[in-house]
């Protein structure tokens, strides 16, 4: 089986949010969770050999996705109705990825920062690569 991991920002308040509401909606339990600050992603990263942005990315089996794409295989693994979203995959990624950027420039201002990154729950701590 292949691995489906979300690597995020750790200490973004927003970013965080959205990983308690993974954790919420993924009934199915296969998605997997790095913030970029943890020794998994330092160590991924060195492995590969590439340099990681600020932002949210998906890595799924081999394949690493970026930006809004990341953001859209991600929504599209949760099932049920938040499928159907992926659908804005038809919006041209340049669109998207501009959108992505600018929402991402202005999170810490809109949402703030942790000093720290999330400590996980007992309950998910299994599903968390730190």
């Amino acid at each position: 089986m292949k691995q489906k991991i979300v690597l995020f920002d750790g200490v973004c308040n927003f970013c965080n949010d959205r990983v308690q509401f993974l954790l919420k909606h993924d009934k199915k339990k296969q998605l997997h969770f790095a913030p970029l600050q943890s020794n998994f992603v330092r160590n991924w990263v060195s492995e590969k050999g590439i340099q990681l942005e600020d932002s949210m990315y998906f890595i799924d089996g081999k394949i690493l996705y970026s930006h809004s794409t990341a953001v859209l295989r991600i929504i599209k693994e949760l099932g049920g109705w938040w499928k159907w979203l992926y659908i804005l995959i038809l919006i041209p990624e340049s669109i998207r990825n501009n959108l992505y950027r600018r929402f991402a420039k202005n999170r810490y201002r809109w949402f703030g920062k942790s000093e720290v990154c999330i400590i996980p729950s007992p309950e998910v701590r299994n599903r968390f690569y730190l």
